[in-house]
C-alpha cells in the first residue's frame, strides 16, 4: 500500500544505515512477517497495539518516524541510489 511505501522507504533511507545487524534482523522481521500491510501501518501510527514480538526498538524508532515532529513533507518515495 502506498502510505507504507512512503513511510517505511523514508524510514529505512535515514535510518537503516545506523541500525546494528540485531536492528536490521528486526526491521526486517517487522517488515516481512505480517500478512496485513495494514497492521504494519496501524503498529506504525499507534493506532492499534503491535503484537509483543514485534513491539520493540525498531518499531519505536518507525513510530518516532510516523509522528513527523518536523512537519517534514512526505509524498513520495526516495528517489533510488546507485
Amino acid at each position: 500500500m502506498l502510505e507504507n511505501c512512503i513511510l517505511l522507504s523514508l524510514f529505512a533511507k535515514e535510518n537503516l544505515g545506523r541500525m546494528s545487524e540485531e536492528q536490521l534482523n528486526r526491521y526486517d522481521r517487522l517488515i516481512n512477517e505480517p500478512s496485513n500491510d495494514w497492521d504494519i501501518y496501524y503498529w506504525a501510527t499507534e493506532a492499534k497495539p503491535a503484537p509483543a514480538e514485534l513491539d520493540h526498538d525498531v518499531l519505536a524508532m518507525l513510530r518516532e518516524f510516523a509522528k513527523n515532529r518536523n512537519r517534514e513533507q512526505r509524498l513520495r518515495q526516495p528517489d533510488l541510489e546507485y
